[in-house]
C-alpha cells in the first residue's frame, strides 16, 4: 500500500510545481530512482516464456468490460473507462499448468483474468505448498509489484486455458500522461481491491499457524 501513497504524493507534487504529470512513477522503486531493468520478469518476457498468443484487443475489451460491470469496486470507473484503457493494455491467451507470476520475483506487470481460472499459492518456510485462493474471472494479480516494485508474493498458475489483460508499469505510466484523472480513480479501485485481498490472505494464513 506504501506504493500507492506515494503514487498519489508524487502526482500532487507534480501537478504542484508544474512538472510533466507521470513521469515514470509506476516504472521507478517507491524512492523515486529508476529499478534496474536486469532484475525485473517483464511481461514480454514472461509471455514468450508461456507461448501465450494474442488475443483480439476486441474481445478482450469486452469480456473486461462485462467483467467490471459487474464489480462492486470497478463499476465506479468512468463508462467509458475500459475503452480509454485498451491502448494501454495487451490481451493474450494462455494455456493450463503454466506460471503467469512467480513467488519471489520481480515483475513490472498485473494481470486480470477475463477467462478460465488461475491458482494463487505460495511456498512456506517449511517446504509446504499453500493454495491460497483460486482467481475467477476479473479478479486481479500482481497489482502489489507494480505500485512498489518489490517481490511477488505467490505463484500463479492457470488451471485451464486462460485469457487476460496485461497492464505493465511502462503502460500505467504512458496512461498517467495521458489520462491522468482516469488513472487516479483506477490506482484508487486497485488499491480497494488489495487491501481486501490482503485481509482475506492474512486471514488464510492466520488459520494454518
Amino acid at each position: 500500500m506504501s506504493g500507492v501513497l506515494d503514487f498519489l504524493r508524487q502526482h500532487d507534487q507534480q501537478q504542484a510545481l508544474g512538472a510533466p504529470v507521470g513521469a515514470k512513477l509506476f516504472a521507478a522503486a517507491p524512492d523515486g530512482t529508476d529499478t534496474d531493468p536486469g532484475n525485473l520478469v517483464l511481461w514480454e518476457t514472461r509471455a514468450k516464456e508461456v507461448g501465450a498468443t494474442q488475443l483480439s484487443p476486441a474481445r478482450g475489451g469486452r469480456l473486461l468490460q462485462a467483467l467490471w460491470a459487474k464489480d462492486k469496486q470497478m463499476r465506479r470507473l468512468e463508462p467509458n473507462a475500459v475503452e480509454r484503457m485498451e491502448p494501454f493494455l495487451a490481451f493474450a491467451t494462455v494455456v493450463a499448468n503454466l506460471d503467469l507470476i512467480r513467488q519471489s520475483e520481480r515483475g513490472d506487470y498485473m494481470l486480470v483474468l477475463l477467462s478460465g481460472s488461475i491458482a494463487v499459492d505460495r511456498l512456506q518456510p517449511w517446504g509446504e505448498r499453500l493454495r491460497l485462493t483460486e482467481i475467477v474471472p476479473g479478479e486481479m494479480l500482481g497489482e502489489m509489484s507494480l505500485f512498489d516494485g518489490g517481490a511477488r508474493f505467490s505463484t500463479c498458475t492457470t488451471l485451464s486455458e486462460c485469457e487476460v489483460a496485461v497492464l505493465s508499469a511502462d503502460a500505467m505510466d504512458d496512461m498517467l500522461r495521458a489520462e491522468p484523472v482516469l488513472t487516479a480513480s483506477l490506482v484508487t479501485m486497485l488499491a480497494r481491491k488489495l487491501s481486501l485481498r490482503l485481509r482475506a490472505v492474512s486471514a488464510r494464513l492466520s488459520e494454518i499457524k
